[in-house]
């Protein structure tokens, strides 16, 4: 399998794409670490501060030896960050966008790229630049029914919503039950005081926690 097959298939068999930055990078790790011994085997690190990418590149050299994790980078807006991400080693580029520019160079790396959309246009624009899956963001401000009424346009293609999705079954069932392929989740999962705090055994309870109602949500 390749690259960008794998790395989607790791999204689609998960269901679930947990997503955060913070400066720290040790902090950074251990959140990783957590969402790992949870279960989690992909998931979006951020673009979202400076230390951003030194950062990624020390997960990626402290995470060499979990060769079935995934890590992909997100909030990637240009081609500039794209090249720097992709040489420091993203197993795919999530954006809150649609870039053609940046979506033709991921495609030339032979990767995965998510862009995030937000009416038919940008849905149409980044399918014709090779989008595989696409983000729906912000996610709370369109609703399931946004992706119930629009999938029909867009036959076979994969949706991802992401902003304000909530750990909440109900939330979840109408997501999924609308056609989307996986939720993304980053503060509602991975919150400012998990991160401020330190919360490891928070959230990996809390992780545990989604990953069933995502399972109990999908059937």
């Amino acid at each position: 399998m390749q690259t960008k097959e794998k790395a989607l298939q790791g999204i689609l068999d998960q269901g679930l794409l947990p997503l955060f930055f913070y400066e720290d990078p040790q902090v950074s790790l251990e959140i990783v670490k957590t969402l790992y011994k949870a279960g989690i085997r992909t998931l979006e690190y951020t673009n979202r501060g400076p230390a951003a990418l030194e950062n990624f590149r020390f997960l990626k050299q402290e995470l060499k030896e979990h060769q079935d994790l995934h890590l992909g980078i997100g909030t990637i807006k240009t081609v500039a960050e794209a090249e720097a991400f992709l040489e420091a080693g993203a197993d795919y580029i999530v954006a809150p966008i649609v870039s053609p520019e940046v979506g033709q160079r991921v495609k030339e790396a032979g990767m995965l790229w998510i862009p995030g959309c937000f009416t038919p246009t940008e849905i149409h624009t980044a399918q014709q630049n090779g989008a595989a899956l696409i983000k729906v963001f912000p996610a709370n401000i369109v609703g399931p029914a946004f992706i119930s009424s629009i999938k029909e346009l867009f036959p076979g293609q994969l949706f991802m919503p992401t902003g304000g999705v909530e750990m909440e079954e109900s939330n979840l069932k109408g997501w999924f039950k609308a056609g989307v392929c996986a939720v993304g989740m980053g503060s509602k999962l991975i919150s400012k005081d998990v991160l401020a705090n330190r919360q490891y055994d928070h959230l990996l309870q809390q992780t545990q926690q989604a990953i069933q109602l995502v399972q109990a949500a999908r059937t």
